[in-house]
């Protein structure tokens, strides 16, 4: 056997979002949001399915609670639900929706659990979507006022702060590619969204400077890798462009205070431009404390000419998928992080996601997802790899705790440690669950 021993500072925790398990949509003061709009058009979610109950949370908080303290967490990750928070977008709180977050952090700090708070996974209210939403620069004034809110109320007792969520998602996928709320499909918008989301991130860095000052605060990008088919150069930078628009037009902003000329040039032959106004790249490469990062696939791929925005093919072929048809590529993981080591230097860094989609069911009481076990001993390797490798990783926090509203293909994937019934929200702990519970006590696990 070979034993795997992680550094004894690193945080172990594990994530989910609000609008995919709290339920409770229409109760407790909370507004609509962008996803409730989106997921109750017919069309845009697999199965009509929404997240007006996902894996109502809301009310079974305290249950969740005591199976993050049996799994042996350091961390919970969550996010806040900014329209159950605020009742309008000028600033004036929601009473019960602050109750439930100040309890629920309570009760996580009762037992031991440090909270990190997202502050935007994605489910804008759809009052700042009815003008224009992140197309829009008051959104980013809303959202700084939303974020200062926040801070005033729970930056007395949770230190640990995230503002943006896979920025790339909320806005390319979102708004040019379409697949996520609110289902735009221009390239315009989705750079527009991008700029102004970062614009937002430092907007909210600078105020927690201050009101936080005892804190930390970073933001959360996803990435893949991908690596070239050949030695040819061509595969090579079809690669490169590609991962530029995850990698760096969401990073180099924030670590360079500029966007990549590269793509700048390759936007500017589809007549699309980013849109960026004096003062607005020293606010977005405000220093943060932290670096989140969202990792779960990636491929090989080469040189396509005429093949999407940046004439590359990904050959998935050949890997193991998981049961949303990503392949298996641990290898990519330990690429990504070293990567970026390279790119931006010592910036500290979590794995804020992590995970896989394997749609076992309960049988005899029991979920049986060795496939998922298998996955996370694959990227906790790499992980380890990369720490020893010299990046600055403090800590791994694993998507997802629990089962729940998978986004545009609503219940039909699971992602989760802990399976949930739909009907009933009764919890099971899977395998994974009790695998991952001894990797968080032992600090270290076998292959």
């Amino acid at each position: 056997m070979t034993t795997i021993q992680f550094p004894k500072d690193l945080k172990w925790g594990a994530a989910t979002a609000a609008y995919q398990i709290e339920g409770a949509a229409n109760k407790g003061g909370r507004r609509p949001s962008i996803w409730d709009t989106f997921s109750h058009t017919p069309g845009n979610v697999k199965n009509g399915d929404n997240g007006d109950e996902a894996c109502d949370s809301y009310h079974r908080y305290e249950e969740d609670v005591q199976i993050l303290k049996e799994l042996g967490v350091d961390v919970y990750r969550f996010s806040i639900s900014w329209p159950r928070v605020m009742k309008d977008d000028e600033g004036t709180l929601n009473p019960e929706g602050i109750a439930y977050y100040r309890t629920l952090i309570q009760s996580l700090i009762t037992e031991g659990i440090e909270p990190i708070i997202t502050l935007y996974h994605w489910d804008l209210p759809q009052t700042l979507q009815d003008i224009g939403g992140w197309e829009n620069r008051e959104t980013v004034n809303a959202f700084q006022t939303y974020a200062e809110a926040m801070f005033r109320e729970f930056g007395d007792s949770v230190k640990k702060w995230i503002t943006i969520n896979e920025p790339w998602c909320a806005s390319f996928l979102s708004n040019y590619i379409g697949v996520h709320a609110p289902g735009k499909q221009d390239l315009q918008a989705g750079i527009d969204v991008a700029h102004h989301l970062l614009l937002a991130h430092g907007r909210a860095v600078e105020s927690f400077r201050g009101m936080v000052p005892d804190g930390e605060i970073g933001y959360a990008p996803n990435a893949d890798w991908l690596e070239p088919y050949s030695n040819s150069q061509e595969d090579i930078d079809a690669c490169k462009r590609d991962m530029q628009w995850k990698i760096e037009w969401f990073m180099d902003p924030v670590f360079k205070g500029e966007y990549p000329a590269l793509l700048q040039d390759i936007f500017a032959k589809h007549n699309a431009y980013v849109k960026v106004e004096e003062g607005d790249l020293e606010t977005i490469s405000q220093p943060i404390d932290f670096m989140g990062i969202n990792y779960y696939s990636g491929s090989i791929a080469r040189h396509k000419k005429d093949n999407g925005l940046f004439d590359v093919e990904a050959i998935w072929d050949g890997y193991d998928k998981t049961d949303i048809g990503w392949p298996v590529y641990p290898e990519g993981f330990y690429n990504l992080l070293t990567h970026i080591h390279q790119l931006y230097g010592d910036v500290p860094i979590y794995i804020t996601e992590n995970g896989a989609c394997y749609n076992h069911e309960v049988e005899n009481g029991m979920v049986n997802d060795q496939e998922r076990i298998d996955y996370l001993k694959q990227h906790l390797t790499a992980l380890h790899r990369a720490i020893k490798s010299g990046v600055p990783i403090k800590g791994y926090i694993l998507w997802s705790l629990m089962d729940n509203f998978e986004w545009a293909e609503g219940y039909s994937k699971r992602f989760g440690i802990v399976h949930v019934n739909y009907r009933t929200f009764e919890r099971t702990k899977k395998e994974s669950y009790y695998w991952y519970q001894k990797v968080t006590h032992n600090n270290w696990f076998e292959l």
